[in-house]
């Protein structure tokens, strides 16, 4: 089978970062669960998929930093997005499709 393989994992934190030493990072232990969600989706589809990628959403707080990135970890490609809930329905709808429309999402990172 041809195409991708993309896992999308959403959280809600009070603080969306974690803060060690004056420096705010992604909460380590959800990149961690994508990752793990990632590297066993590549393992049971094999070479059935052209990439296996992975998103972390969350949703967005009154923090001065918000989550927004795209890694490369070992070949995969994981997104960090943040997500607006505090918005009408109709925007919510708005954002979602531009998150799902946003090409390093789909970016292979070269996977296979």
């Amino acid at each position: 089978m041809q195409g991708r393989n993309n896992t999308l994992d959403a959280f809600y934190y009070t603080h969306t970062m974690q803060t060690q030493y004056n420096v705010s990072t992604i909460h380590s232990n959800n990149l961690y669960q994508i990752f793990t969600y990632v590297k066993n989706k590549e393992k049971e589809y094999g070479t059935e998929w052209d990439s296996v990628s992975g998103m972390l959403l969350y949703a967005k707080t009154d923090e001065q930093i918000q989550p927004d990135g795209s890694y490369l970890m070992s070949g995969n490609r994981i997104s960090v997005k943040t997500l607006d809930l505090n918005r009408e329905f109709v925007d919510i709808a708005e954002q979602l499709n531009r998150i799902a429309e946003d090409p390093t999402f789909w970016e292979s990172g070269g996977s296979k």
